[in-house]
């Protein structure tokens, strides 16, 4: 636990007994003639020689010429929280559930295992930070949705589709096995200076005793862009669209029914 920073823990001791107690009055004394001593000594110095620069008008700088840098703009606009999951290069397309951590502490994985899960103490993927997305290898009966992650290769896209339609790009830079007592805990969840990703599943050796892989798979990738959301350029409409049909009159010049008009 941080110590107290109030300052109201130590007792109290004026200047004027500090001063009063001998070890404090030998240094004033010292310090007082320190300070004589420096300055006979900056007196001394002034009456020899001559000045280390000479008395006279400063020399003038040109101001540089080139292109000057904007100021950067501030970067409170919340980034969109994700939605969804594309990494074409194995054919994984899911939405995304939000995840958070269980009683004891632990990261939650998502219930279907067809679903990748977003850990929601993570940063959102394009914000500066290591957003973190798990998912299943496999179950009982089927893959997961993570199934292919081994075959991810370096350079491969990862695409996280957002709330507001905008997609955030990643590339693949490292795919890594580990025994899960060696778990990259600081790699995986600690402070990144960039928008990072973290693609998280169980690999490595089944063990049928226990029931569980005995390695996790992480993908770590970086942001390379991020795609605009696509606006409407209209009005939104409220409901689906009405077609007008137009009436029909009966006569002699209809030729087929109104329903089989195109």
């Amino acid at each position: 636990m941080p110590g107290d920073l109030t300052g109201r823990t130590g007792r109290h001791i004026s200047p004027i007994r500090v001063v009063r107690r001998p070890t404090a009055a030998i240094a004033l004394i010292a310090g007082l003639l320190a300070a004589g001593v420096g300055v006979t000594g900056l007196a001394l110095a002034s009456r020899t020689g001559r000045p280390a620069v000479p008395v006279g008008a400063p020399t003038l700088v040109p101001v540089p010429v080139g292109r000057q840098a904007a100021a950067p703009l501030p970067t409170a606009r919340p980034v969109p929280r994700p939605t969804g999951l594309i990494i074409p290069s194995i054919g994984v397309r899911s939405g995304l559930v939000r995840l958070g951590l269980t009683a004891s502490g632990a990261l939650q994985v998502p219930a279907d295992t067809s679903v990748a899960g977003w850990y929601t103490g993570s940063s959102r993927p394009g914000a500066i930070g290591a957003a973190v997305i798990v998912g299943h290898i496999d179950s009982e009966t089927a893959p997961g949705v993570f199934f292919r992650l081994r075959l991810l290769r370096r350079g491969r896209l990862v695409y996280v589709r957002r709330a507001d339609g905008s997609l955030a790009v990643f590339r693949v830079t490292a795919v890594r096995s580990y025994a899960k007592s060696d778990f990259p805990t600081l790699a995986v969840y600690g402070p990144a200076p960039t928008a990072q990703l973290r693609l998280i599943t169980c690999g490595g050796e089944f063990d049928f005793a226990t029931g569980h892989y005995l390695s996790n798979l992480i993908v770590y990738a970086s942001l390379t862009r991020t795609s605009a959301p696509r606006h409407r350029t209209g009005p939104a409409r409220s409901g689906p669209r009405k077609h007008r049909r137009r009436a029909h009159r009966p006569g002699p010049r209809a030729t087929r029914p109104a329903a089989a008009r195109t």
